[in-house]
């Protein structure tokens, strides 16, 4: 039984809030923090003045009745100290400091001991738990209630002829209106028959409502509908389900009506069976009825898309990994992909492996499949599969810790295939491959020298001649030598920079690298089917050089790379690379590759393009890349792409171009410009905007562009979302919406991931 103390007046209880929420801690409970409170075990009671009749203490004048986890005060309070029941009066304000409530309300019956309690004429607030996640509007400010009367039990309260918002009043921009809320705070919030309101507008209305207030809230439940318009699919209609199976696993189901296209379907599973593995598998696909064409017939251009991620500890230093992707067809990607960058890809990879490492050792054991579509026609695309390979890694490992030399060894043995129009292997073709590698160090006055040998030891169980499979196997076996040199860098300090650098102390740096390469060994290049990049490997001997400069710059106390050019070539002494280059053809080989993304090699050629990377930050928070090879045997720079970021207060931009002026024969032209422009952030108040565009020089066509605003308020925020995308047979114009509130969510067509704010 709680005590009863003789009153001391004490003077007005202070709190202070907790700690505001961070990227690293997202989800916070905002309870008052209480000071100076009494023991548990006792009820302190104050007011003016006090009279005792019995069990009952009657406070009047700032009455207050005072325990561990709450204060009740009052004009009036009746206060029995055996039966804990209090009768307040007059101004009533009700604080629970360890839930976070607060109630102000004309009069209240509460008990101290079962803590239950009826307000009437009821107004207050409880604290918001805030998830600080990307793309989730966030607010400290708690939510407000209030209706005709109220009643706590324990630890649930019950609200009649309500209403619940998160903004400040006297004009909220959303309220949730219904005649009863049932409350567990930090548990869950239902009610029924409820009308949503924006700027007193009915926008929704809910039979019944169900909102988790949990850390980690899951409970099975249907999603808020969303509604759109597009000039592909018509009028969009969409809903879906929630299916918290138990702790470990969940379901949504989502399903979509395109007006002129039919049903989409969305379903992502997700599950952890145990606390060292998890998994997500996702499917999207769409019962295309077909696009009207101009004779009155229907173009069907439906599939599926799948994804299935997972990892897993194993135990004993064994784990696995799982990234599978699979794509019905490219005409499905190219026609019902939301994003621009999944409708120019044509690329589709799943791989999936178990792997240890210890002590400089890694062992793989590994599954993968690899699609390239050529064009969308059905069966027009190139697969490689590896079912599986096992591959061993013995690291750079030192012989004699006296002894300058390590030893090396990558190897793999599997089965891999590879089928494409008018091609085809076994569905298992064998190959095993073996390259052990011995090197060592020389140092001499800044002088550093780094000699290699590899052998490379290679089988395979087919060939090819033509286009045509042989069975008959290939072997490979070549040298590989490669010596590294590395002279002295070279660097001057200067006291003062330009003013445009700061005007601080500067340094420059000079540092050249060559490195020479032979390769002999390799004579039936022609009869080797390709599968990776361990075909690749050419007869050569070249020389590749290069000189890399840097400025360093003092701000302050900081040190930073302002400035840093890199530009280096090869030098080829057998410009045929063994006689594997043919005239007129796009020949890529493991030395082109190494040096740069872009094809160059349509003939023998005795060096390379002049490649050059320059890199600067001009300003903290900015930086600018331009990367470039300038090709002497054609006169021009072959290929270019610059790139700008930055961010200064409130503004960010992102520009970038992309040039491509090549042999037709290696790559197809490409004049790109791409550009992000905005003004705010994702919880910043008031107005943000942002515009982003991809523009095709070559075809003069705007393939994509994205212009989003975004208003945002204490409580909520609004967001309008505009996209065109113009793209092979794509033409289409959308507008998306989305109404958020703050620590609760959205709703509406605009996605979070497709948001800039």
């Amino acid at each position: 039984m709680a005590q009863y103390r003789p009153p001391v007046f004490l003077g007005p209880q202070t709190s202070t809030p907790q700690n505001n929420p961070t990227a690293s801690n997202p989800n916070i409970k905002l309870p008052f923090v209480r000071q100076n409170p009494p023991p548990r075990d006792r009820v302190d009671v104050h007011a003016g003045s006090q009279t005792v009749e019995g069990d009952w203490v009657k406070l009047r004048g700032a009455a207050m009745v005072d325990i561990y986890e709450s204060t009740l005060q009052a004009d009036e309070i009746d206060y029995n100290t055996e039966t804990g029941e209090a009768h307040a009066r007059g101004n009533v304000h009700y604080r629970n400091y360890e839930e976070g409530e607060e109630i102000f309300c004309d009069k209240a019956d509460y008990n101290t001991k079962d803590v239950t309690g009826k307000f009437y004429n009821v107004r207050g607030t409880f604290a918001a738990r805030i998830d600080a996640r990307p793309g989730i509007l966030t607010s400290s400010n708690p939510f407000q209630f209030q209706g005709e009367w109220a009643e706590r039990l324990q630890q649930k309260y019950i609200l009649y002829k309500g209403t619940i918002t998160s903004c400040t009043y006297p004009r909220p921009w959303w309220t949730l209106r219904s005649p009863k809320f049932d409350i567990v705070p930090n548990q869950r919030a239902t009610m029924q028959r409820a009308f949503f309101r924006v700027l007193g507008v009915p926008v929704f209305y809910f039979p019944y409502f169900y909102k988790s207030l949990e850390k980690q809230p899951r409970r099975s439940g249907f999603l808020t509908p969303n509604f759109g318009n597009s000039s592909r699919y018509g009028q969009m209609f969409g809903a879906g389900y929630f299916w918290a199976i138990n702790r470990s696993y969940d379901a949504t189901y989502r399903s979509q009506y395109f007006t002129e296209r039919g049903f989409a379907h969305t379903f992502d599973f997700r599950g952890k069976p145990t606390d060292k593995s998890d998994f997500d598998f996702f499917l999207y696909g769409v019962g295309d009825r077909g696009k009207l064409q101009n004779d009155g017939t229907r173009l069907k251009q439906g599939g599926y898309t799948m994804t299935f991620n997972g990892k897993a500890d194993l135990g004993h230093g064994w784990h696995g990994r799982v990234n599978f992707n699979y794509l019905s067809s490219l005409t499905f990607r190219q026609n019902f992909t939301q994003s621009y960058n999944e409708a120019i890809s044509s690329e589709v990879n799943a791989v999936g492996y178990v792997e240890k490492q210890w002590r400089g050792n890694n062992v793989q054991i590994v599954a993968s499949r690899s699609q390239n579509f050529q064009t969308p026609a059905e069966g027009d695309s190139i697969i490689i599969r590896k079912l599986p390979q096992v591959e061993y890694t013995r690291r750079d490992t030192q012989i004699w810790k006296t002894l300058p030399v390590w030893v090396s060894l990558e190897s793999s043995a599997g089965l891999v295939s590879r089928s494409q129009p008018l091609f085809q292997t076994r569905q298992f073709v064998s190959r095993l491959d073996a390259t052990p590698r011995v090197s060592t160090a020389l140092h001499w006055k800044g002088f550093h020298l780094t000699p290699s040998v590899s052998l490379h030891e290679t089988y395979w169980a087919s060939s090819r001649e033509g286009t045509t499979v042989l069975g008959s196997n290939v072997t490979r076996s070549a040298r590989d030598i490669q010596i590294d040199f590395l002279p002295p860098s070279l660097a001057k300090v200067f006291e003062k920079s330009p003013k445009w650098m700061g005007g601080g102390k500067m340094k420059h740096v000079i540092e050249p690298k060559a490195t020479f390469r032979y390769v002999s060994g390799i004579n039936d290049f022609e009869k080797i089917i390709r599968f990776d990049q361990t075909e690749l490997l050419t007869n050569t001997k070249e020389l590749e050089f290069g000189v890399t400069n840097r400025l360093y710059v003092k701000r302050g106390q900081t040190t930073q790379e302002f400035l840093s050019w890199q530009v280096w070539q090869k030098r080829y002494f057998d410009p045929t690379f063994g006689g594997t280059i043919i005239d007129g053809r796009r020949n890529v080989n493991q030395s082109s590759l190494d040096f740069t993304g872009f094809a160059f090699l349509d003939r023998a050629r005795n060096y390379s393009p002049v490649a050059s990377s320059l890199r600067m930050q001009p300003l903290p928070g900015t930086g600018v890349e331009w990367r470039t090879d300038y090709d002497p045997l054609r006169g021009h720079i072959s290929n270019s792409s610059l790139t700008v970021d930055g961010r200064v207060n409130q503004w960010f931009v992102s520009a970038g171009h992309t040039q491509v002026d090549s042999n037709v024969v290696l790559s197809p032209k490409n004049n790109q410009f791409r550009g992000l422009l905005g003004w705010g952030g994702e919880n910043r108040r008031g107005w943000s905007t942002a515009f982003f565009a991809i523009y095709d020089y070559r075809l003069a066509v705007l393939q994509f562009a994205n212009t989003q605003v975004t208003y945002n308020t204490d409580c909520c925020g609004f967001s309008v979302q505009y996209r065109r995308l113009s793209f092979g047979t794509i033409n289409e114009n959308q507008f998306r919406m989305a109404f958020s509130i703050a620590n609760i969510g959205s709703f509406g067509t605009l996605r979070r991931q497709e948001r800039y704010f």
